[in-house]
């Protein structure tokens, strides 16, 4: 459900926020004083404070585009090793529809709470969440038997909770080796799998195939996430070395993805090094509070959007309705809008009940070259309009 919002906040929240670590002692008053006058003359907010009053003779509000200027403020220094306090709140909103094609081959799964979902007798380590986009080709025997086994499997794992990330590899070579034994589904069918795995501020992200996992950091498109296209650089390298082949983009000329689950009919025995392969790569990061959402899309969106643009359109939608079900079905209708060639499944997951915050800088810096976050959004929104 969508929480309230005020557009035109009475204050600027300043990069890096609150925490313990940034407040001084007050044992030394005239001390503080002191740098704080010292912050406020190198342009940077004194560090007890967590917000500064608005003035409109000195302060101006972003466009819709959030671009932000450099004045003093470190806004591409990633937080993730900072310390924090910051605890996500996730609530999720999917959309999928089948765009030019006949069938509808994609899946994906959106879980929330995983205490509630697995059950108080669930060893998961804190509260959690996982979210899964499965697109799957040559029929959906594939993608619905991986969306409804692999948190299974991953659970199920010995590795699991102590190393997620063994648990969660081991977990897709897994729910590969399951499906191939199921007789009762078509294994020649096959499916890309990029999951999202939340529990407390880390995210782990899993990808095999051509899905991506894109971050929404103030603005900026963090790629969580890494294409495998046969024609990248490290697969082919990877194919070629296993005996495979690429012809026009395709592996051994059949496939458009360079990792899959399924497609047995292009592996050999189970256990054996083949050219496709449906061990995932993995990507992690501590969430803080200058996270804001994850976008995770199937090709359909991305062969028709950059990651920026896809966040700068997120961004604004939020700012504007706070409804992450919206905003992915917006995602969706844009690249619809675009003419996309493929089935489109998007799901846009938030880390805070409240919306993004608009970004406003202080007018009076004398100082007015753009950040890379500002080229970023900038790229973005060319992006979106062209």
């Amino acid at each position: 459900m969508a929480a309230g919002m005020d557009l035109s906040p009475p204050f600027t929240v300043l990069e890096g926020g609150y925490s313990k670590d940034n407040v001084p002692s007050m044992e030394n008053p005239n001390s503080e004083n002191l740098d704080n006058l010292k912050q406020t003359a190198n342009g940077k907010p004194p560090r007890n404070l967590s917000v500064m009053r608005h003035s409109m003779s000195s302060m101006r509000m972003l466009d819709d585009a959030g671009l932000a200027m450099d004045v003093g403020l470190d806004v591409n220094k990633s937080p993730s090793d900072e310390k924090s306090n910051f605890l996500p709140v996730f609530r999720s909103g999917s959309c999928a529809e089948g765009g030019p094609k006949q069938y509808m081959e994609d899946e994906h799964v959106c879980i929330d709470n995983l205490i509630e979902h697995l059950g108080e007798t669930s060893n998961f380590p804190s509260p959690g969440a996982f979210y899964g986009v499965f697109d799957g080709h040559g029929g959906t025997d594939a993608a619905s038997f991986v969306r409804n086994n692999i948190l299974r499997f991953i659970i199920e794992d010995p590795h699991f909770p102590i190393c997620m990330e063994k648990a969660i590899r081991s977990a897709f070579v897994k729910a590969d080796y399951a499906f191939a034994d199921d007789s009762e589904l078509d294994i020649s069918s096959g499916t890309t799998a990029l999951t999202a795995l939340i529990f407390g501020r880390t995210l782990i992200i899993a990808n095999a195939g051509d899905c991506r996992a894109v971050l929404g950091r103030r603005g900026r498109a963090i790629e969580m996430s890494k294409d495998h296209k046969p024609n990248c650089t490290s697969e082919r390298l990877r194919i070629e070395k296993l005996g495979g082949v690429i012809y026009d983009g395709y592996l051994n000329g059949q496939l458009s993805v360079a990792r899959a689950l399924g497609d047995w009919h292009m592996k050999g025995p189970k256990g054996s090094a083949c050219p496709l392969s449906a061990e995932p790569e993995l990507q992690d990061t501590n969430l803080t509070e200058e996270d804001e959402f994850l976008i995770l899309g199937c090709d359909g969106l991305w062969d028709v959007m950059s990651s920026q643009c896809a966040v700068t359109i997120a961004r604004k939608e939020l700012m504007l309705h706070n409804d992450a079900e919206r905003c992915s079905r917006e995602l969706v209708r844009e690249a619809l809008k675009r003419s996309t060639c493929d089935n489109v499944t998007v799901i846009v997951v938030c880390f805070s009940p409240d919306p993004p915050p608009r970004m406003e800088i202080p007018q009076f810096r004398v100082r007015r070259s753009i950040s890379a976050e500002g080229l970023n959004l900038l790229k973005g929104v060319l992006d979106c309009n062209s």
